[in-house]
C-alpha cells in the first residue's frame, strides 16, 4: 500500500495538450475505450474529447448517427465500456486561442494510483471559471500531461484552505461519489469565530438558498425553501474574543459552514463574504500585539474516507497554515498578558 508522504509536483511547464486537438477534428477518428473512461456517458465523454465543439453540435452528430460505437448507432445516455470503439466524424470548429496554464506545485498529504491528496492554500481557485482562468485542477493537468485521468473529487471554496481530494482513475471517482451521496465521509474543518460559542458540541440544520447579487455574485442564505444541510460545532479552544471551532459537515452544501456561522451569530474571522467587515480590517492590521490575519481562517484539516480500491479506512490530515497557527499564538500571548 502507497505511504503517506509530503512533497511537490515537478515544476516543469509543458503545454498541455487537450485529449483531442483542432487539427484532429477534420478526420474520422476510432477512439478505443480505457478504464478511465468505462461507465462514462458518451455525450459527456464527446464533450471531454472535443473541446471547443458546441454541446448543440455534439448533440447533432449523436442524433444523426455519424458516431457509431462498435459500428451500431447509439443515443446520447449510452454507457460507455471497456474495450469499445467509438467512431468519431469529422468536426470543423473554428480556431481559437489557447490559454496558458502554469503547472504547480502543491503539498502532497497522500497519492497512491487511484487519488491524489493535496494541500490547498487559501486564495486559489480548485478549478476555472466565473472570472477565473484556471484552478488547481487546471494547473495540476498542466504540471502532469502525461496522467490519464485526473478529477476534482469535491470542491472547496477559493478561501479556504486544506484538503483537497481528486481521482487518477474513473472507477475511484465513481466510489468516492458515491461515499459523498451516501454521507460517509467525515470531512472536518477549523474556524476561528468571532464570540464565545456556548454549548461545546451543537447541532446547526438550517436550510440553504443559493441566489446571486445584483453584480452576479453567487451567495447563500438561511430560507425555509432551501436545501436541507447539518453542520456539528465542536469547541477546541475558547480565547477572550474568539473560539476556535471543529466543523463536521453532515452535508456539504455551498458555503455551508460559513452561513450556518453566521447565522448563529459567529462569524468566522476574515469572511469577506458574510464576516464582520469592521472586525476584519481589525485583524488584517494586528490587533493589540498579534499577528496580522489576511485570509479567512477556516481550514480543511481532516478527512476519512473508504479508499476506492483497498476498502479499508483512510484518514489524512493536513496542519493548520502558519499564518493561522501564528494568529493563535498571538492569541495565546495575549490570554497569558491578562492571567
Amino acid at each position: 500500500m502507497a505511504q503517506i508522504r509530503r512533497g511537490n509536483i515537478s515544476k516543469s511547464v509543458k503545454k498541455q495538450v487537450d485529449t483531442a486537438d483542432i487539427s484532429s477534428f477534420q478526420q474520422v477518428r476510432q477512439v478505443t475505450v480505457t478504464e478511465n473512461d468505462d461507465g462514462q456517458r458518451i455525450d459527456n465523454f464527446l464533450f471531454r474529447t472535443c473541446k471547443g465543439v458546441p454541446k448543440s453540435h455534439i448533440y447533432r452528430i449523436l442524433r444523426s448517427g455519424e458516431v457509431r460505437v462498435n459500428k451500431k448507432r447509439i443515443d446520447q445516455t449510452y454507457r460507455l465500456q471497456e474495450g469499445d470503439t467509438i467512431r468519431i466524424p469529422p468536426i470543423k470548429v473554428a480556431e481559437r486561442e489557447e490559454k496558458h496554464v502554469p503547472g504547480a506545485s502543491f503539498d502532497i498529504l497522500y497519492e497512491d494510483d487511484s487519488i491524489l491528496v493535496i494541500n490547498k492554500p487559501a486564495g486559489v481557485a480548485v478549478h476555472g471559471g466565473s472570472g477565473v482562468s484556471y484552478g488547481v485542477i487546471e494547473q495540476l493537468r498542466a504540471a502532469r500531461p502525461n496522467a490519464r485521468f485526473l478529477e476534482l473529487v469535491h470542491r472547496l471554496d477559493k478561501e479556504t484552505s486544506g484538503i483537497l481530494v481528486l481521482a487518477k482513475k474513473r472507477s475511484a471517482l465513481v466510489k468516492l461519489h458515491e461515499q459523498i451521496r451516501e454521507g460517509s465521509i467525515d470531512k472536518r474543518y477549523q474556524a476561528l469565530v468571532k464570540g464565545d460559542w456556548k454549548n461545546q458540541r451543537q447541532h446547526v440544520k438550517l436550510p440553504l438558498l443559493k441566489y446571486h447579487t445584483a453584480d452576479g455574485e453567487r451567495r447563500v442564505r438561511v430560507d425555509a425553501g432551501g436545501l436541507a444541510s447539518h453542520t456539528i460545532f465542536n469547541v477546541l479552544k475558547r480565547f477572550p474574543e474568539f473560539t476556535l471551532l471543529e466543523a463536521e459537515l453532515k452535508t456539504g452544501r455551498t458555503h455551508q459552514i460559513r452561513v450556518h456561522l453566521a447565522s448563529s451569530g459567529h462569524v468566522i474571522a476574515g469572511d469577506d463574504k458574510y464576516g464582520d467587515f469592521e472586525l476584519n480590517r481589525e485583524i488584517q492590521k494586528g490587533k493589540k500585539g498579534e499577528d496580522a490575519l489576511k485570509r479567512m481562517f477556516l481550514h480543511a484539516y481532516k478527512i476519512t474516507f473508504i479508499h476506492p480500491e483497498t476498502g479499508k479506512p483512510l484518514t489524512v490530515s493536513a496542519p493548520l497554515p502558519d499564518e493561522c497557527s501564528g494568529y493563535l499564538k498571538g492569541l495565546d500571548a495575549e490570554n497569558d498578558k491578562d492571567v
